[in-house]
């Protein structure tokens, strides 16, 4: 009975970790990365739409990031979307495409970073924990009800507590890889 719940929230768990691989990708490093800015909302046509919808985002150099609209109209809109973003980055509009230079981050910016980079994974292991807890409640309830005997309550909370380790030892694998990343020179 306690292997539902637990199969349950293993699939809550992979939500979790997944929405924070996600925010880990989002964040600048000092190299040029087209995920920082293919989610960006661009006015098209009265609409608000993501970034990605209506222009191609390439890096062809190391530094630089090209953002290639599909119709050339748009440029302006995309252009003042990247100003008013909290990006700190500046669009370079040729008329035809928007050239965005990555510079290089200063050490005392590294540290701000990964301390975000630090608050996004202490927002995913609260997520675990909550996760964890909603189990532990919910097999203690199957405990009371009689559904299941005593000692499958241990053995359900070992194994969840087991996988939430798991799962705790993830989320610190991509926030390490990350921070490596962002600290490289």
């Amino acid at each position: 009975m306690y292997k539902e719940i637990i199969e349950e929230k293993k699939k809550e768990l992979e939500v979790a970790l997944n929405h924070f691989k996600e925010e880990a990708k989002k964040i600048r490093t000092g190299r040029a990365n087209p995920e920082v800015f293919e989610n960006l909302m661009v006015d098209y046509y009265g609409n608000k739409t993501p970034l990605k919808q209506v222009a191609s985002v390439t890096v062809p150099e190391a530094r630089l990031v090209l953002i290639q609209p599909w119709d050339t109209d748009s440029l302006a809109n995309i252009e003042a979307a990247i100003k008013l973003s909290d990006l700190n980055a500046n669009p370079n509009n040729d008329g035809k495409v928007i050239r965005i230079g990555i510079p290089p981050l200063n050490e005392e910016r590294r540290v701000e970073i990964v301390k975000f980079l630090n608050s996004k994974a202490e927002e995913a292991r609260i997520a675990v924990r909550n996760i964890r807890e909603e189990a532990g409640q919910e097999i203690n309830k199957m405990e009371k009800e009689g559904k299941i005997a005593e000692d499958e309550k241990f053995i359900g909370k070992e194994r969840l507590q087991e996988m939430i380790n798991d799962y705790n030892k993830k989320i610190e694998e991509v926030r390490e890889s990350k921070e490596k990343e962002i600290m490289k020179v």
